[in-house]
């Protein structure tokens, strides 16, 4: 009786651990691990097993930060089993990485969070870290804005005001750029991207802040009215094109 009152609380109780193979990964691509179990002092009925991709985003309200967490996507990794006294089990897995996932730069965060669902009693957890490169496409257009002229300034995730269409969620990551040198240099302020991934390809939006020039822009800049807002879609098939794409794109804003 005492050990059951004692797991219930978390003492004496199973305890998890994930092993990441590669902390590096990709959206859209794959990480391999296992998880692994130690059983505590007593034999216990683990409902599930349940791997969860997070990231955290930031929110800004009332002239205060903060960050919250999101889950990305949500796998069970097992049905109902009981880990014994002391008993020792493993798990392997190789799992998608969603297309959702923000790249690791700047301020965002992405990890795994391993668990056990296990009834009556506090859920024994483990995080571990992903490094999660840009998708491929994502990693095209920076390159592509970096043969522009524009350098990558900063990278976060924040708060949308509406929730992302094509994924559900309560965040978009932005890519802020700015022109360094080049045809758009003293033209613009800066140029920030938002990417919406699917398996067909990318499309991005873009918001392009115009650089004030004389009384009239300053007048529009100060109303908020400097900033146009446009976008458009690519494929793999069009990366050889990509930097023309996106020079079209600004270059009527400027």
């Amino acid at each position: 009786m005492l050990n059951k009152l004692l797991q219930s609380i978390g003492i004496g109780s199973a305890r998890v651990d994930t092993i990441l193979f590669d902390r590096g990964c990709v959206p859209g691509g794959t990480v391999q691990g296992e998880v692994r179990i130690y059983g505590g002092r007593a034999p216990q009925d683990i409902e599930s097993i349940y791997l969860s991709f997070m990231t955290d985003y930031e929110v800004e309200v009332d002239d205060c930060t903060s960050r919250c967490n999101v889950e990305l996507a949500h796998v069970r990794l097992s049905d109902r089993f009981t880990v014994q006294a002391g008993q020792e089990l493993t798990m392997p897995f190789n799992l998608m990485v969603p297309l959702c996932t923000p790249a690791t730069l700047g301020k965002s965060r992405v990890w795994i969070r391993t668990g056990l669902d296990i009834k009556s009693a506090v859920d024994p957890q483990d995080h571990d870290a992903l490094e999660v490169r840009p998708h491929p496409l994502v990693e095209a257009f920076i390159d592509s804005a970096r043969r522009l002229g524009f350098r990558l300034h900063q990278v976060d995730s924040e708060k949308a005001g509406y929730r992302n269409a094509a994924s559900g969620l309560p965040f978009v990551q932005e890519f802020e750029f700015k022109p360094v040198c080049g045809e758009f240099c003293g033209r613009l302020d800066e140029l920030e991207a938002v990417f919406d991934l699917s398996e067909s390809g990318a499309r991005v939006m873009l918001q392009v802040d115009r650089r004030v020039r004389g009384l009239a822009s300053f007048l529009s800049e100060s109303m908020g009215l400097d900033e146009s807002y446009t976008g458009f879609a690519y494929g793999a098939p069009d990366l050889a094109h990509l930097d023309d794409m996106l020079a079209q794109a600004v270059r009527r804003y400027c």
